[in-house]
């Protein structure tokens, strides 16, 4: 910026909006510049030739590199010997990080500016200076529409537990408080979106940043100092919210709480000694299988001991949709509990790749999860809507751009938090049917794996099938931005939470 107007008197300068001046001819003419990639960006400037006083610029080829895949315009060079010295530039000023402010350096007169040479440096500093700010306007559009894409979702879950709590009674048959649902998310929400202004300083007070991995996609490099661990406030609010309003005399509501806390428990470990040891996962993948398989098979033997709400009061029934009915798994029961406790965390932790994908779908999943207990045990569907309304107050500050990550801490305790609902009430079925988006997370990694395994023992060379697995990754490097693959996850969830709560009433 500085060396293309050390050499104007600061009259020379006006500034958009401030002055109406004559059009002049223009020395730099619009040129389309087009991703010669997909990512990371590879952007090719042509420049014609531009005859100046004392200088002549041939036509060569400027390559810049971006991390937008977006075609944009930008100003390039043109031929200008029809004018008579006097150059005309658009500058972007960015005297802050937010200004978008644009100063107009016209001469006001042919005879008020000095003659000045225009080096190629210079000429391409500017193009290059343009490119930049045009890259930040993209971006506050994109941050924009995260703020929109979670009012969306905020206004999708308040319209659909208000629904609920309006026809309740014909669900359960039996007088439920008013706002049966809807008290404990609005709750869980107001507090835990205020406890982040208070708990996200801290985080970045005390340097507990993500580490990112080395082979995720490049751009995500941008994130490394964004904190993490953001499950140490959001996750204890949900609980305990749930807690006073069901009572914690509730035994399911005591045990699914217990389960959740554990699942953090695992998280935080593994958070702290990332963080400590400045590697992704430092925590071996076969000893955190083997705490989660703790924590889920601690439940199962809970359950078959303890006295809770189930089907005609026998235990270890699933229930599914007519004609089939309620059938007796068994000790097979206990199984298919542990399996959904490492299943559901373990998808929920390779979701959270983007910010506000696993918050949001998890709080969709805990919505259909909570209506589809409830004829069972209505203490179980105020812990749903309770954690369900942590995870958006959570959004706040987990959307795009994020400012807090939550971490293995937040995104284990929510699988368990899920499983536990499910392993209390039978609802296996609708459970698997409202984490759709998790099952699909990690159903792409298995493929890949196995795919790239199979292809090297055949061909003697691995192939895979997606760019980058989890889902979400391999989108990102198709050049889907990252708003609306959310967006669209968020969508998927929404019609899944809907079918999961269906198939979980007609089941009951």
């Amino acid at each position: 910026m500085h060396s293309h107007s050390h050499s104007l008197k600061p009259t020379h300068f006006h500034r958009l909006h401030f002055s109406r001046l004559p059009k002049p001819v223009p020395l730099f003419t619009p040129s389309r510049i087009r991703s010669a990639s997909l990512f990371p960006l590879d952007l090719k400037l042509n420049a014609p030739i531009v005859q100046t006083p004392g200088c002549c610029l041939r036509r060569s080829l400027v390559r810049f590199m971006a991390f937008d895949g977006d075609s944009i315009d930008i100003p390039s060079l043109d031929d200008g010997s029809d004018m008579d010295g006097t150059a005309g530039y658009v500058l972007s000023s960015s005297e802050g990080e937010e200004s978008d402010a644009e100063t107009l350096l016209y001469p006001v007169a042919d005879d008020d500016l000095p003659k000045v040479l225009v080096s190629t440096d210079e000429a391409f500093s500017t193009t290059a200076h343009r490119l930049a700010m045009l890259g930040r306007r993209r971006r506050k559009r994109r941050i924009k529409l995260g703020v929109l894409i979670n009012v969306g979702l905020i206004i999708f879950l308040m319209v659909l537990l208000l629904f609920v709590d309006w026809c309740a009674w014909r669900i359960v048959r039996l007088p439920l408080e008013t706002f049966y649902l809807t008290r404990p998310f609005l709750i869980s929400a107001i507090l835990v979106s205020c406890a982040g202004y208070v708990c996200v300083p801290l985080l970045y007070r005390f340097r507990i940043h993500q580490i990112i991995r080395k082979e995720g996609p490049a751009k995500h490099s941008l994130k490394k100092r964004t904190p993490t661990m953001g499950g140490l406030f959001f996750v204890p609010i949900g609980v305990t919210v749930a807690g006073f309003i069901a009572g914690f005399s509730s035994t399911e509501v005591s045990g699914a709480a217990t389960a959740t806390l554990a699942f953090a428990a695992i998280g935080l470990l593994d958070d702290i000694l990332s963080v400590s040891k400045n590697h992704n996962s430092v925590l071996l993948a076969w000893t955190k299988l083997l705490l989660e398989v703790a924590v889920g098979t601690w439940f199962s033997f809970w359950l078959d001991t303890t006295s809770i709400s189930s089907p005609y009061s026998i235990k270890m029934l699933l229930p599914l949709p007519g004609p089939v009915g309620l059938v007796y798994l068994g000790r097979c029961y206990l199984l298919l509990t542990s399996f959904c406790f490492v299943s559901m965390g373990n998808g929920v932790n390779l979701t959270d790749g983007l910010d506000g994908l696993a918050g949001g779908t998890a709080a969709l999943a805990f919505i259909g999860m909570s209506i589809a207990v409830l004829p069972i045990c209505s203490d179980l569907a105020i812990f749903g809507a309770s954690m369900a309304g942590a995870c958006v107050g959570f959004l706040l500050h987990n959307r795009y751009r994020a400012s807090v990550f939550m971490g293995d801490t937040g995104s284990l305790a929510l699988g368990g938090a899920l499983a536990a609902m499910a392993g209390c009430t039978g609802m296996f079925f609708p459970l698997f049917i409202s984490s759709g988006i998790f099952v699909i997370e990690a159903s792409t990694i298995i493929i890949q794996v196995l795919y790239f395994k199979m292809t090297k023992c055949l061909w003697a060379a691995g192939r895979r099938p997606f760019r980058m697995a989890p889902l979400h990754h391999h989108l990102e490097l198709c050049g889907i931005k990252e708003p609306i693959i959310v967006a669209g996850a968020y969508v998927v969830s929404s019609i899944l939470a809907l079918f999961a709560a269906y198939v979980g009433l007609i089941s009951a």
